[in-house]
């Protein structure tokens, strides 16, 4: 699977320069042996060209594992479970910055997102992903594929758990990660809230579920235990190249962070139903020297939404706005200019155009 394939990697690399080291050795043999013939391939020019490309090889191939010490890398440490159980609490925590919004509602996060931590011989890639429901309408659907294909995908997954969640829930979900051949680490997160009693019942019940998972009791708000759980993945990491640069933290786009920030204040303002139905698109992302000028589009499924979110004289649409941009600003910083506008998108969540445009429907 990936452990195999990057390993293989770094094989036929290593392969393709003792070729060369062979080839190079074989020139400087027949050199010696035929000093008096007159071969174009032995000749002082065409020697030099085969130790160059000799040289480059052999530095590439050092440059990239540190001169002879192996790179370790997590092409995805996926965060998978059900929702409100902390995973994105979880993926802040390791990535050491906020890429997902974390409110006290379920299904907070919609996407996959990736967070990249970069070290002086290790690249982590970790996953968040959406929380594992029953789907009640197509938006949904297109989320559990998330976190389905995620599961392929993963080098070590983390199941995500807590103290207070009903096992038998995602039974037909936990049966995937069963199946999946690469590391399992079960994160029973939140043991804060729970007693020693209550948490040993706990970890036995879920040793009988997963045998094979390693359980890592934690608490991802109070920073309990998370760094033995970081050090085990790092154990764990199989060898390979890396596949983002030292410099990128994720591989999403600015606009979808400005994205993420208005929905969570829509999540943190409002309730009900209103919330789950909205979806922020940026319009015009214009980065000038000192600062950026957004214009997003809050979209919204029913007239009635719409008055809701805009409220009193637009108070609340104004509130909003003020409580992004100041996150916004942070997470850029830069001055940020943030216009937003409130649309009627009727029944989006159940349309697969729609859902296609928003990057719910996976190609």
């Amino acid at each position: 699977t990936a452990l195999a394939a990057r390993e293989g990697n770094l094989y036929r690399r290593m392969d393709a320069v003792k070729n060369e080291l062979v080839g190079l050795s074989a020139h400087f043999s027949a050199y010696v042996d035929y000093p008096d013939e007159d071969i174009p391939a032995l000749d002082e020019a065409a020697l030099d060209g085969v130790l160059a490309r000799a040289e480059e090889s052999l530095s590439s191939l050092l440059a990239t594992y540190d001169a002879g010490r192996v790179l370790r890398e997590g092409v995805d440490t996926v965060i998978v479970g059900s929702p409100n159980v902390g995973k994105s609490t979880l993926m802040n925590r390791l990535v050491g910055e906020k890429l997902s919004i974390i409110t006290s509602k379920s299904q907070t996060t919609r996407h996959r997102i990736k967070g990249i931590v970069n070290g002086e011989d290790f690249q982590i890639v970790f996953s968040d992903t959406p929380g594992v429901v029953k789907p009640s309408y197509k938006m949904q659907e297109y989320m559990l594929d998330f976190s389905k294909s995620a599961i392929i995908d993963a080098d070590i997954i983390l199941y995500v758990t807590d103290v207070v969640e009903n096992i038998e829930k995602n039974a037909d979900f936990i049966e995937k990660v069963k199946q999946s051949e690469v590391p399992i680490l079960l994160v029973l997160n939140k043991i804060d809230l729970t007693t020693p009693d209550k948490l040993d019942a706990l970890f036995d019940k879920w040793k009988e579920i997963i045998p094979r998972a390693e359980i890592f009791p934690i608490s991802a708000t109070e920073n309990f235990n998370v760094d033995n759980l970081y050090k085990r993945i790092l154990e764990l990491l199989p060898v390979g190249e890396p596949y983002f640069d030292k410099e990128e933290m994720t591989d999403m786009p600015a606009r979808f962070f400005v994205n993420e920030i208005i929905r969570e204040k829509i999540l943190l303002n409002y309730d009900k139903e209103v919330p789950y139905s909205v979806e922020v698109v940026v319009e015009e992302f214009k980065e000038e020297a000192k600062r950026i000028n957004i214009m997003a589009v809050i979209n919204v499924e029913r007239d009635s939404q719409k008055g809701i979110i805009i409220g009193h004289q637009g108070a609340a649409l104004k509130k909003v706005g003020t409580e992004a941009r100041v996150d916004i600003e942070a997470f850029f910083g830069k001055k940020v200019f943030l216009n937003l506008y409130v649309k009627v998108l009727k029944d989006w969540r159940n349309k697969e155009n729609d859902l296609k445009r928003f990057g719910y429907k996976q190609l």
